[in-house]
């Protein structure tokens, strides 16, 4: 059921925080999308696609044809497509038409192995031009791509391997010998391992082939074949919070999405030099690390190394990124620096700043402001989107906290569940329920891979269930409040965990919080939080305290928390997510479920 529960949450968030106005007239570049209202009233996805070309002959549609060839047969065929900075300072500069040889080779090479249409080409490697090369050469062989995070450890990669039946793995000689190599026995379907060996060189590993070699030996022409816009293209891997990884199934289709949002919510223009800053192990490595830029024809950076403040400071400022795409979680390691940390840096190629991964604490939006000159743009969608679904739009006024609205093409609403399972929209603003979109967007998933059931439970009617709580207000933009699984139920009321972190980390002693509902046998359950200190700060009573006052007096006594544990640091993916289910399963003694994406972990 919707609840009003968490609108006072959630209009405190609102209130406290100023919005930022924008007049798109101001703006240094003439935005895609100057006048949302009239986006969305003349939007047609049959316009949306014709941005794009189709294969030659009208054989259909295939997303590295769209990212590749079409550039490369045409004047931007000369012009950098990919710039890769190397761990140590190496670098490599890619045209379009090199990215068409090497692609070409790697499909060649692929079709030399006896692979087909539908065969799963798996990569495990960190951000190398190989991996770039060898997810693009699968779409045009027509297999399916599927990237792997590297870090993940050796269950976790076989896992995935087995789950989706792959044939082909690209790796590094390092990570096979420390993570596949065991595990081989387990996995009878994978019958090439392909080795880029350290800098790109051969390798010689029983069983495996050299990745120098193939590419030697492989034609530097290739015509990609029809290609249905149904078809498989890429597979992304979920984590279930206690069952195994879910198969998240795409199509070439999904290509008019990646564009269509690169355009409109990243306001990509041919000119610019674009960085996300996330791993392809990761749908958004690949949906806007890979494709979206490319198909836009814009300067994709690629940079091999984690993260580090100092160092991303000096690409954004030596590379003269334009449009910077990357996670909450790196904004507010670098808000812990400061933005002194910034001075004397020329940052004025920087015109647009975007977030994905989790929701952007009010706070690091206008962060942005201080330290950058401008915003953050928060966004949100799922790796079962395919695509950006919802966001603050560079022409549009930002209300920190917010996910932003409804990108032109998809409708949002705000829905509560009936007994029967039927689903009806909440039509008044400021009430927490379910996020729904209605169906029929290009990059929406397919399909759960075996999982027909699994998958169906995801949608009713018409419309698709996210799992996720939020609110709409009266001018429709939407409010993150929680994970279904994470709200709170407190004394009648809905709280979610994300206004509760946010804060408790408007208090300067506070570097990250996670918040989890606590059973109580008056109220339900209580707010309890698990806080990690900004160096310089210890845990106290007193400071406990301190926090507890800060909280009521920020949410008021029904929201705020009433227990307050510290922590070194708190659990998250490898995505930059606090694992709130596995602070809650610590908590309560509960099994803690699939732990293949956790990154740290310090209790």
């Amino acid at each position: 059921m919707a609840a009003t529960g968490t609108a006072r949450g959630g209009r405190a968030v609102v209130g406290a925080y100023p919005r930022i106005v924008k007049d798109p007239a101001a703006l240094p570049v003439a935005p895609n999308l100057a006048d949302y209202e009239a986006a969305r009233r003349a939007f047609d996805w049959r316009e949306a696609r014709a941005l794009l070309d189709g294969l030659p002959g009208g054989q259909g549609l295939n997303i590295a044809h769209e990212a590749v060839d079409r550039h490369a047969a045409g004047p931007r065929a000369g012009r950098p497509a990919l710039r890769w900075i190397g761990r140590g300072g190496a670098a490599r500069v890619f045209t379009w038409r090199d990215l068409r040889a090497e692609t070409n080779r790697f499909a060649n090479a692929l079709r030399g192995l006896g692979l087909g249409p539908g065969a799963r080409v798996f990569t495990l490697a960190g951000r190398i031009p190989e991996l770039y090369v060898a997810v693009l050469g699968a779409l045009k062989a027509k297999c399916v791509a599927s990237p792997l995070f590297s870090a993940f450890g050796p269950e976790p990669i076989a896992t995935r391997l087995e789950l989706g039946e792959a044939e082909v793995l690209v790796t590094t000689e390092a990570l096979y010998r420390r993570k596949v190599e065991g595990l081989r026995a387990r996995l009878p379907r994978l019958a090439h391992v392909v080795l880029v060996g350290e800098g790109g060189g051969g390798t010689a590993v029983p069983g495996t082939l050299d990745w120098g070699r193939l590419m030697a030996e492989a034609s530097p022409d290739f015509a990609i074949p029809p290609t249905d816009p149904e078809d498989m293209a890429l597979l992304h891997f979920t984590s279930g919070t206690t069952g195994r990884p879910k198969g998240v199934v795409h199509v070439h289709e999904a290509v008019v999405m990646h564009h269509v949002t690169g355009r409109n919510a990243l306001d990509l223009h041919p000119e610019d030099v674009f960085w996300c800053t996330a791993d392809p192990g990761w749908v958004t490595g690949t949906s806007y690390g890979i494709v979206a830029p490319l198909t836009n024809g814009v300067t994709n950076v690629v940079v091999e190394a984690e993260f580090d403040a100092q160092a991303w400071y000096e690409v954004l400022e030596r590379e003269r990124i334009t449009v910077w795409y990357t996670a909450p979680t790196a904004i507010r390691m670098m808000m812990k620096l400061g933005a002194e940390a910034l001075r004397g840096r020329d940052l004025s190629a920087l015109r647009v700043l975007a977030s994905v991964g989790e929701p952007l604490n009010p706070e690091a939006v206008l962060w942005g402001v201080e330290a950058f000159g401008k915003p953050f743009h928060d966004n949100w969608w799922q790796t079962e989107t395919g695509g950006i679904m919802i966001a603050n739009l560079v022409a549009m006024d930002v209300k920190p906290g917010s996910m932003g609205r409804p990108l032109p093409g998809i409708e949002a609403a705000i829905v509560e569940r009936g007994a029967d399972g039927a689903v009806s929209v909440v039509e008044a603003p400021m009430v927490s329920g379910e996020l729904a979109l209605k169906a029929g967007w290009p990059s929406m998933m397919r399909g759960y891979l075996h999982e027909e059931a699994r998958y169906r439970k995801c949608f009713a009617g018409e419309w698709y269930l996210t799992g996720d709580l939020a609110m709409r207000d009266e001018e429709g933009y939407f409010w993150f409040v929680g994970r279904a699984d994470d709200v709170i139920k407190s004394m009648g009321h809905l709280i979610g965990p994300f206004e509760v972190e946010s804060a408790l980390m408007e208090h300067p002693a506070v570097a990250e919080a996670g918040v989890i509902g606590k059973p109580d046998p008056v109220a339900g359950e209580i707010v309890k939080a698990f806080v990690a200190l900004k160096p310089g700060h210890e845990p106290s009573e007193a400071l406990r305290r301190e926090l507890l006052g800060h909280a009521r007096r920020r949410l008021g006594a029904v929201v705020a928390p009433k227990e307050i544990d510290f922590r070194a640091g708190l659990p998250r993916t490898r995505s930059g997510k606090i694992m709130r289910r596995l602070l809650r399963a610590r908590e309560l003694g509960l099994p803690e479920g699939d732990l293949s994406t956790l990154e740290s972990d310090e209790r």
